[in-house]
């Protein structure tokens, strides 16, 4: 099998659906599945993904032979419930150890695909076998570009980033950096990390370094993988070549500053940040090429 498309669900049973049906209709050129892990949403979430599959009336005028030449069976649909919430990482590890596929898409359901965009992902890697991870292109739904790719954070920027010495011109200077903000994304290169809204990775890769760890309950979890890509010899990239446009709501942000510790995301976001320096504490960060 070619390709498996993790899409994780926590109370967005309607964003799942389109992306889904966003998936079906752009009929893939590959042998892929799809699987669907609900976070003990309480949604049916997984029951009306079923459906989605469920066979489909042929016309009365039309033999099997020809319907079957005109519409592209369903690929195979996996469905895994847990039974409690235990964030991003616990609920997309669970759909790939499930994956058959030579490569594993994590995907959120927020994330519109559109025709092609899976073939070139899969042709790329396939291509470039020291390549272990990538990320598309994300877009924002009004066409500018989404930062979806960064440098490795140093000790200091989550707090230059939640305080107001971020609006110092030098400290400005180093967020810029850390955000690639000042780099032109137009070309495919390789990254430091990549957000986890979309990956596509080397199922080989990630059977020799392991799945995300599953002490980040959510947030740093992405860095933290493509991190170990590096640290293995993998090459981490950020693939222009597919655009998709990412209905992002960062809910870390909602209240910015020292104010996000008012915020469950806000709080989850920087306990993540401290387990992560805690992890690499006196390790520096692999050098890229």
């Amino acid at each position: 099998m070619d390709l498996s498309i993790v899409i994780l669900n926590y109370k967005q049973k309607g964003m799942v659906k389109q992306c889904v049906k966003g998936i079906l209709a752009s009929q893939p050129q590959l042998d892929y599945e799809i699987i669907v892990v609900d976070n003990n949403s309480g949604d049916n979430c997984l029951a009306e993904i079923q459906k989605l599959f469920e066979p489909e009336d042929t016309l009365p005028l039309v033999t099997e032979s020809l319907f079957s030449k005109l519409v592209k069976p369903r690929p195979p649909l996996i469905t895994i419930q847990s039974k409690d919430n235990r964030g991003f990482a616990v609920g997309n590890n669970l759909g790939i150890q499930s994956a058959k596929g030579d490569y594993v898409m994590v995907i959120n359901p927020d994330i519109a695909v559109v025709p092609g965009a899976l073939e070139r992902m899969v042709q790329f890697m396939a291509a470039n076998p020291k390549v272990g991870i990538i990320g598309p292109k994300l877009i924002n739904p009004d066409g500018t570009v989404q930062y979806s790719c960064r440098q490795f954070p140093s000790l200091l920027m989550p707090i230059y980033r939640r305080t107001v010495l971020g609006r110092l011109p030098l400290v400005k200077k180093k967020l810029n950096y850390y955000l690639m903000i000042n780099w032109q994304h137009d070309v495919n290169r390789a990254v430091d990390w990549l957000f986890g809204a979309c990956l596509v990775m080397r199922k080989s890769a990630l059977d020799r370094i392991g799945l995300f760890d599953e002490r980040f309950f959510m947030y740093f979890e992405d860095l933290d993988l493509c991190r170990r890509f590096w640290e293995a010899g993998y090459l981490v990239y950020y693939f222009v070549d597919v655009e998709l446009v990412h209905y992002h709501q960062r809910l870390s942000a909602e209240r910015s500053g020292i104010f996000g510790i008012l915020n469950r995301a806000g709080r989850i976001h920087i306990a993540s940040g401290i387990k992560y320096f805690a992890k690499y504490l006196g390790v520096k960060p692999p050098h890229r090429n």
